[in-house]
């Protein structure tokens, strides 16, 4: 039942037809495609959730990449940033593998899941505020359904999101916690929130983020999980 409804809305969110400037975009990208990947035949449209449909974790990234999620049809896969999270998802035990190429390369999460602040890849990798609230409904549902534990946000936007969903929820009042690499918050619920650099080319090739901070994030993630249960 759980997996079926976890099926379920992921084809709502594939479906989606809320941001007319999003959806254009992303078949721009489909029909125009990346040179090096002229034979591949772009997702073009909402990216879903991905992952354990039983997770405690739900990692909250910005948006599907142009000419990754974008042309795979899956969260994280087919570029840098994707290399970068699913080494260290395996790295510390939420991977069965470290890499992700296609929607068929045999990847599977464990107490995992992944989902985006906006799951439709924008312009210039800017979502507008209109467009991250109207994926907020997906980011309800999605915590919904998952006995969700621990978020982790990538970057100050999936942050961001989390907040404001909480806030939505009534779950926090007063002033927003800040974010910063390695922050943490927990809400009157119990829910904890785990804040890291997003694994962007801008962050891992300046060396903003690198392999141990980011490593150590997840070991962050998995006490957070030791003592919530």
């Amino acid at each position: 039942m759980i997996e079926s409804n976890w099926d379920e809305l992921n084809q709502l969110i594939v479906g989606c037809q809320k941001c007319e400037r999003l959806l254009t975009h992303c078949q721009k990208i489909a029909e125009e495609k990346r040179k090096s990947y002229q034979d591949w035949e772009y997702w073009g449209k909402p990216v879903s959730n991905f992952g354990d449909p039983q997770a405690e974790l739900l990692i909250v990234g910005l948006a599907p990449a142009a000419h990754g999620a974008n042309r795979t049809g899956r969260m994280f896969t087919g570029d840098r940033s994707g290399d970068w999270l699913y080494r260290a998802l395996h790295k510390a035990g939420f991977a069965n593998q470290p890499k992700a190429e296609n929607r068929s390369d045999g990847l599977l999460l464990r107490n995992c899941a992944i989902t985006a602040a906006c799951h439709c890849a924008p312009p210039a990798n800017k979502p507008s505020r209109e467009e991250i609230e109207n994926c907020h409904t997906w980011l309800e549902q999605t915590v919904k359904l998952l006995p969700v534990k621990v978020f982790l946000a990538l970057g100050q936007i999936g942050w961001k999101s989390v907040i404001d969903f909480k806030k939505l929820q009534g779950e926090l009042v007063g002033k927003r916690p800040p974010f910063a690499h390695g922050a943490t918050f927990q809400f009157p619920n119990g829910h904890w929130l785990v804040g890291s650099y997003h694994p962007s080319q801008q962050n891992t090739f300046t060396g903003r983020l690198t392999e141990p901070m980011f490593d150590s994030v997840f070991e962050l993630v998995k006490s957070k999980l030791i003592t919530k249960k």
